[in-house]
Order: C-alpha cells, then structure tokens, then sequence
C-alpha cells in the first residue's frame, strides 16, 4: 500500500492527498522522497530590445544588461541563451510562426487566420514540448499528477487563433490556458459548482489536515500552513466577489458577465500576474503537476502599461522604429517589468521549501522565459529570447551563452534531454540533425 492509499484509508479527501503524501514525514520507512524535477515555460510577447537584454560577455563572469537587471539576484541560477533561432518556415505571419512554432518545432498547418500579409494559417502540426513532457510523466506511477501539466495565462484574450496558443496537446490540438486566477482555483481546490461552497472545501480541507498533523514534523506543519493561508486569501477574494453580485435584498443572483472592457481588465494585471504566480508556486508545492505554461497576453499582445505611465499599446511601440527615443525607452521598461515577474516568480520558489525533502523548489524547478520575437520592429526570429533560472533541468547555471544561429529544435532537444527524456528529433526533423545543444549539461 502507498502512501497515498494509506492516506485515503484513514479518510483523507484526494485533494488533501495530494499534498500530503509527498512530505517527508509521511514516507514509509523514513525513507526520503523521490525528487521532483518540474519546468515552467513563461511567455511575454513582441520581443525585447536586444542591446538592453543580451549580456556583452559570455561565460560565468557575465554583464547584466537593464532589462534583466530585475533577475540579478538569480546570477549564480540563471543561464542566458542566444543564438537561438525559429527557423519554420511556412504559411501564417511572424508572430504567428513566433508563438505557434515556439514550443512545437514544426509548421503550422494551413487554415483561414490571416495574419499580416503573409499566407493564413492555422494550429500547429505537432505536440509542443511541455505536452510531451507531461504525457511521459503520466505514463509512470512514480510521476503521476493530479493534472500532469498546467496552463495559466494572464489577460489572454478570449478567442481561439494561432496567435492566443503556445502549447499542443498533439498536431492541430491547441491547449488553452486559463487566465482567469478564480477559474483555476476553482480548477485546483475542487469541484465547486459556485462561490459559495468553497468554505466547506476549505473546511473539509483543513479537517485533512489537522487529522494527520501529529504524524507531521515541524517543518511539514509549517508548509501546510502556508498552503492553507493561500487558499484562505483566495476564499476571501472570492467571497469579497460573490459579495458584490448580491443585492442588499438578500436575493442571490447570477454573477453579471462583465462587457469587454479592457481598460479595466487591463489595469488589473499586475494584481492577477501576481494571483497566478501564487497559484503555480501552491500548484508545484502540492504536486498538483509538475510541468506548467504561463502566458503573459499572447503574440501581438496589447497591454498598456499604465502603472509605468504607459498610455501606448505595447504591440504598437513594438513596431517603431529605434530612432523613435520615447518608444524605444518605454519598450526598454515594459520589457523590464516582464522580467520582475518572472523575478518574483523565482523568488517565491526559492523561499518555498520542496516537499520533498530535496532543497526549495526552485532548485528543482527550471523556469524558461521566453518570446515569440527576437525584436518587435523587424519581426526576426533569430536571437529568441531565452533566460533559464533554476536548477530542474541540472543545466550549468550561472553563465552566458551564444550558439551563434543555430535552430532552436536544438535547444527542445536539450529541454528534453536535462529532464531525463532524450529524443534523437523534436519537431521538424531537418532542424535536429546536429542533436541537442553542447555545453548546458
């Protein structure tokens, strides 16, 4: 009998389960756990300006430009890689081969979104590298997850296209993320038909948990608190919600659909970034999956960023030119405040011990920002952003790296092969000919 099932014996609810049998404390024999090697793919949009982001040197004794300088803290556990370049060619527009392309490797098929003035396309030919992941750690009993992997999106808009997908559960199968944070709490924390029954899920939780709290030590008490302070913040917020949908009469009523207002939404998403990053982190620590999407806007993303006093799009400042001063500076700023959330990110992993007895989570998790651009003005797919933090791929950390144009089919193969799953092909066959990338193991 596993834990798990010795768990659900005692009458432990299976959601309670899941957290609880990967503590230490808990495994039979005082044997420690098994480590969790996790990976998170975070996505922002139109590319970066590449003389504020790329290093000047290479090596361990790398520069930090200013647009990474939100990351410094991670110096020592974070790799930079460039030279790394979307070669697909085929039908849809850059920002489409950008996103669609990013994490599969193959071409899009053809279909009717008309980007640009470039042919229209439609979803990818091929499975994308996290869904590739996740299937294989379903496939073993000893790397099972609730969910196996996680989409989390921030201000995603709500329409299916090549240009709202980065991640593949096989040849024309996009995965959609979820950008609404209560929608995925809701997702995680159980099977609440309305706001109003998550006290009791939250009861039946923490009755779980006091009923095995004698067996814990006490440090697994104190990471059990902290997942329980979350779920309670996110009650609060949701009951604050609910609240606000019920008239003074007493009489419940539907929540109202809110009409598009971008505005509005648009100026939240610093707060729901945030809520998101909370989610995943809670996600990770209860094993919930091991493998994660986190997609800030999509390709061609629009936000503006008026906590940094940006009133433009930021797709439109993409496009102007280098000599545009204003733009470029504003460009250089919304690029950096997408680097202090994947910053605060990190920081909460590295905080948050692993459960498994193996470090913190950030140790065993390697986060991958990303982009579907190496610059926005001139659409190229050469030099993509690539920025590692993390010790879950067993990469060498702490350096700067250039391959000098190669595809980035490679750079897959190597993802691939740090987390112990090799393939000799990944995507388009004809970009892999050279194996994965020498150097990073």
């Amino acid at each position: 009998m596993n834990r798990r099932e010795f768990l659900m014996r005692m009458g432990v609810s299976a959601t309670a389960a899941s957290l609880l049998a990967g503590l230490p404390s808990l495994a039979f024999g005082g044997s420690a756990a098994q480590r969790r090697r996790r990976l998170v793919f975070i996505f922002s949009p139109n590319g970066v300006i590449p003389d504020h982001f790329w290093p000047e040197t290479t090596g361990k004794d790398y520069d930090i430009k200013r647009i990474l300088s939100p990351l410094a803290e991670f110096q020592d556990q974070m790799l930079t890689i460039k030279g790394i370049c979307n070669q697909i060619k085929g039908d849809g527009d850059g920002h489409m081969r950008g996103i669609g392309c990013l994490l599969t490797g193959i071409e899009l098929f053809p279909g009717d979104v008309q980007g640009g003035s470039d042919t229209p396309a439609g979803w990818s030919m091929g499975i994308s590298v996290d869904q590739h992941i996740k299937n294989r750690l379903q496939a073993q009993a000893d790397t099972q997850t609730r969910f196996g992997s996680l989409e989390f999106g921030v201000m995603v808009p709500d329409r299916a296209d090549t240009w709202t997908r980065m991640s593949y559960a096989g040849p024309n199968q996009p995965v959609a993320p979820i950008s609404d944070p209560y929608q995925m709490f809701d997702k995680l924390y159980g099977q609440t038909k309305n706001r109003q029954m998550l006290a009791s899920v939250l009861d039946d939780l923490a009755g779980d948990f006091k009923r095995v709290s004698k067996m814990l030590s006490t440090e697994d008490r104190q990471l059990l608190d902290r997942h329980l302070n979350m779920v309670r913040t996110v009650e609060k917020d949701l009951k604050t919600e609910f609240a606000a949908a019920t008239k003074n009469d007493g009489v419940q009523h539907a929540v109202p659909k809110l009409p598009p207002n971008i505005e509005e939404q648009n100026d939240n998403m610093p707060q729901i970034t945030e809520m998101q990053v909370e989610l995943l982190v809670n996600s990770f620590l209860a094993d919930f999956a091991r493998v994660a999407t986190f997609q800030i806007t999509n390709s061609v993303g629009q936000p503006r960023m008026r906590w940094l006093d940006i009133n433009e799009g930021h797709h439109g400042l993409s496009h102007e030119p280098d000599s545009n001063e204003d733009s470029y500076e504003k460009l250089i700023r919304i690029n950096t405040w997408y680097a202090e959330q994947v910053a605060h990110m990190a920081r909460r992993m590295k905080e948050t011990p692993d459960p498994s007895g193996h470090g913190s989570l950030l140790d065993n998790t390697t986060i991958v920002w990303t982009n579907e651009l190496g610059k926005g003005n001139s659409h190229t797919r050469n030099d993509i952003p690539f920025v590692m933090i993390g010790g879950g791929l067993d990469f060498r950390q702490g350096e700067a790296f250039d391959f000098k144009h190669v595809p980035h089919n490679r750079l897959l193969l190597s993802i691939l092969e740090g987390f112990g799953m090799p393939e000799k092909t990944f995507g388009n066959p004809d970009f892999c000919g050279d194996g994965p990338l020498t150097g990073l193991i």
